[in-house]
């Protein structure tokens, strides 16, 4: 029996099931110079190879009940990119992931996408532990997973490349949610209810 997609919505985000049709936009993501500078196989790939990830990605909510959102700005009809949850055989592990388009770096969307996905793990489907991995190199990824509450366990090697891996568990991320829960309410209280520049600045 096929498993309903969930659909998430975060302020700026709609984090959506993906459909084939989105192979054509997320083709032209994914071949943007250096996008895939960090990923393993960090060649374009071709847009058949494009509508087999969606496909697998499909393939993949049915087996195991999380993956891939596609990612939509609200106020942006074009694809951003991929955000969520992706099962690890060989470690047995679920990872937390993104990749968006360079117009949309540098203004949070990476962290509010991952922060939904995280959630959805933790009190969704009552996961322990989530898992980030990133190559050394590249920090702003790294600095993404530092601002979800994600503490290095150090070097690793995942799919055949040295990473770094980061971990959190789901107490950890409780108590790190309730605590920025109140410092978002006294903000909020501090300005009479205006959005605080604690929910407004968000980088990565």
């Amino acid at each position: 029996m096929a498993v309903s997609i969930p659909s998430l919505t975060t302020s700026r985000l709609n984090l959506r099931p993906f459909a084939l049709s989105d192979a054509e936009p997320l083709h032209r993501i994914l071949s943007q110079a250096n996008i895939l500078q960090y990923f393993p196989g960090s060649s374009s790939p071709s847009l058949k190879r494009v509508e087999a990830l969606i496909q697998r990605q499909l393939t993949h909510w049915e087996t195991h009940g999380l993956g891939w959102w596609a990612a939509q700005p609200k106020d942006h009809s074009e694809l951003a990119g991929w955000n969520g949850l992706q099962y690890l055989p060989e470690t047995e592990e679920v990872e937390i992931g993104y990749l968006l388009s360079k117009p949309f770096w540098g203004r949070g969307m990476a962290t509010e996408g991952a922060r939904a996905g995280i959630h959805f793990g933790f009190e969704t489907l009552g996961l322990q532990t989530i898992v980030g991995i990133v190559h050394p190199e590249d920090a702003a990824s790294a600095h993404v997973l530092e601002k979800l509450g994600m503490a290095c366990t150090g070097p690793a090697v995942y799919f055949e490349m040295d990473v770094l891996r980061y971990e959190v568990g789901r107490e950890e991320w409780r108590m790190r949610e309730s605590a920025n829960q109140r410092i978002s309410e006294k903000a909020r209280k501090r300005t009479g209810g205006k959005p605080s520049q604690v929910d407004e600045r968000q980088t990565g």
